[in-house]
């Protein structure tokens, strides 16, 4: 299709196309709704383990230090699993669904759950080290940068946590006509976070003040979250478009618009091509620089996951249950 071979398709009947994948030493790991946390060669397609929870892992991509991999599930907790083994370390138990993926940092995991809080878990004990509430769930994955956390709450505010202390350093407050607040991760890049809101707006704040540097509105919710490259931000919005949009002004570089479907999938950048899903079940690669279609790639079911690039294949998850590699 439009250039594009598969490399392998289809793993399980048990896959749904709402998490996202990582990637570490020939190995991919990503969730399933029927609760497991697989690993996958990428060479072959083949399973190598699984890992069961009592909920689903529909998550951002799960994180992975010295040869442990730390993803949250729907069963209200956040796990640790040896990469190797897929052999459990620890579990820690929220109050309520965990979707955020953490950021391990100095050997702390930070992370949201639906339970309204922001947590600092010991990745070598489990045990919690503070929490942080919100008004309302955390569903984000967060940014840490020199010992801040940046996050995003359904109560439609943008924190920045100091990861030593517990204690806010400042919140910024998006539009509060928003149903469902902040589900977009933030990117920081130079100084300024970006990330999309309900309000339809994405955000670029300055990072030491919690400023608005600026705000570029799209159509709809944006639960994708941006990716920044070169001077530009790449995100997806519900209004059916792609969006790149000048990070230092705000201003609308170019769009381009799916088959009428909405944009959920976060975007990935590499070596000119921004590849993206769509809920028209395609997989889109489009040029960086012009916002022209280069190719697609036809599933049976929507493309909600964020793809990811390695080696010059594109892996992702389609609602169809099929896992994709695809070059």
């Amino acid at each position: 299709m439009f250039g594009t071979e598969a490399l392998f398709g289809g793993f399980t009947e048990s896959l749904m196309g709402a998490t996202s994948a990582a990637i570490a030493d020939g190995v991919i790991y990503f969730g399933g709704f029927d609760g497991n946390l697989y690993a996958v060669d990428i060479q072959t397609g083949q399973e190598r383990w699984r890992f069961e929870t009592g909920g689903s892992v529909f998550a951002h991509p799960p994180a992975i230090a010295d040869g442990v991999i730390y993803f949250g599930s729907f069963d209200h907790n956040l796990y640790a699993v040896d990469i190797e083994t897929g052999q459990e370390k620890w579990r820690f138990e929220t109050g309520d669904k965990v979707r955020s993926s953490p950021a391990i940092v100095d050997g702390v995991a930070y992370f949201g759950s639906r339970d309204h809080n922001f947590y600092a878990v010991d990745i070598e004990t489990g045990q919690e080290k503070w929490r942080f509430e919100t008004g309302d769930q955390v569903r984000c994955s967060p940014a840490v940068v020199d010992g801040v956390a940046y996050f995003g709450s359904w109560d439609d505010h943008f924190y920045a946590v100091d990861i030593e202390t517990g204690q806010e350093k400042w919140d910024f407050m998006t539009d509060p006509v928003a149903i469902y607040g902040i589900t977009s991760s933030p990117a920081i890049v130079d100084g300024v976070a970006y990330f999309g809101s309900d309000d339809g707006y994405l955000y670029a704040l300055e990072i030491e003040t919690g400023q608005q540097k600026w705000r570029f509105l799209t159509g709809a919710h944006m639960p994708s979250s941006p990716a920044v490259l070169d001077g530009v931000v790449y995100i997806g919005s519900f209004d059916d478009h792609l969006y790149a949009v000048d990070s230092q002004t705000g201003q609308e570089k170019w769009k381009f618009r799916t088959t009428y479907h909405r944009v959920f999938s976060s975007p990935a950048v590499a070596h000119g091509v921004v590849y993206v899903g769509s809920e028209d079940n395609n997989l889109y690669a489009v040029d960086s620089q012009t916002g022209q279609e280069l190719w697609r790639f036809k599933t049976k079911g929507d493309v909600i996951s964020s793809p990811v690039v390695a080696d010059g294949v594109v892996y992702f998850l389609s609602g169809d249950r099929n896992f994709y590699a695809v070059r």
